[in-house]
């Protein structure tokens, strides 16, 4: 007699905890899309877990009724791969910010990314240090005036998808968000991707740096600012979607359509091409020289980490048994210390 499995909705996956994000933040938006996320994919809670590491984005866990791990500042990928492999069976979900991951984080991202561990890494990208009240981060931009930069900030910013591209990530998406529907549709495509993916969410913190985003997020801009990634399409945007992306040598550029230039002279995106060099071209696409490409950049198969690991132990056990501690720390070579 088989047992059906009860049918979650998103509420299923709120927990009882109060949410204590500043009233108007856009994580507000990245947690209702999750939990519908979750529930469209019929995960059971007791099989997603959430880990997260230091930051306003890292209170994710206790906003979700499933298991959570609020871990140390920048380590979450590191508890993440420790998890996966040691459970398999579990979908793992890393919850970071610009700060957490890519400063004192850096290396555990970098090393997730390459190794290709069946894990989902969400950055919420907001451009500042929330939590501690408005320091800039990693990924604020040259000039930008905050409490811990009161000249403008002259370090240059990072690009968390070309970081991850450059670590040849499996599975690159950006979105946004307040455009709800394509940041579920983003998440839940990484949900299904075998292997690392990561997802940037360009953030919006109303308090210690609004409207960091307003250009891809204004009703009025966004059209002449964002381009919206579909696989073998060519990239056009523009209100009225009369312009696109050529490529001239190996620079994008912006032309428009209809003089004398057709969408068979734009560039196509291809998600799937193994080689990452296209990935990381539309990731260096800035805005305001060019529209910012959003959707998933990448999407490839590759073995991954957390498989080939535990295949090896299984290989290893067939091979020498199962293994003694005490045995192991009495065998090789010996010396005696006088």
């Amino acid at each position: 007699m088989s047992t059906q499995l009860p049918v979650l909705k998103p509420a299923d996956y709120a927990s009882d905890q109060d949410v204590r994000w500043c009233p108007g933040c856009g994580d507000y938006s990245i947690l209702a899309q999750m939990k519908k996320v979750l529930a469209q994919l019929s995960i059971p809670r007791e099989k997603a877990v959430f880990v997260s590491g230091i930051g306003c984005s890292s209170r994710f866990p206790y906003y979700m009724n499933t298991y959570g791990m609020h871990t140390i500042h920048g380590r979450a990928p590191a508890f993440a791969t420790g998890l996966k492999v040691t459970r398999p069976e579990l979908v793992v979900w890393v919850i970071t910010g610009d700060g957490d991951a890519l400063s004192i984080g850096g290396n555990h991202f970098m090393h997730a990314i390459r190794r290709n561990v069946d894990i989902n890494i969400v950055l919420f990208n907001n451009r500042i240090y929330g939590l501690t009240k408005g320091q800039y981060s990693p990924t604020s931009q040259l000039g930008a005036i905050t409490k811990s930069s009161p000249m403008g900030v002259i370090d240059n910013p990072l690009h968390p998808l070309s970081i991850a591209i450059g670590c040849e990530a499996t599975f690159v998406a950006r979105s946004i968000d307040v455009h709800i529907k394509h940041l579920g549709m983003v998440l839940e495509r990484a949900a299904q991707h075998k292997g690392t993916s990561f997802v940037e969410v360009y953030q919006n913190c109303n308090v210690f740096n609004n409207g960091a985003w307003s250009y891809a997020t204004d009703r009025d801009t966004k059209s002449d600012h964002i381009i919206q990634l579909e696989h073998g399409k060519p990239l056009i945007f523009g209100k009225n979607r009369d312009r696109g992306i050529r490529l001239n040598g190996m620079e994008p550029e912006v032309v428009e359509l209809g003089k004398g230039i057709s969408e068979d002279d734009l560039l196509f995106h291809d998600e799937k091409a193994a080689e990452p060099s296209l990935a990381y071209l539309l990731s260096r696409m800035r805005n305001p020289e060019l529209p910012e490409p959003i959707g998933v950049f990448r999407d490839v198969d590759r073995p991954c980490y957390d498989e080939q690991l535990n295949r090896q132990v299984e290989l290893a056990k067939e091979k020498k048994g199962v293994g003694d501690l005490e045995q192991l720390f009495q065998s090789g070579d010996k010396w005696t210390v006088s």
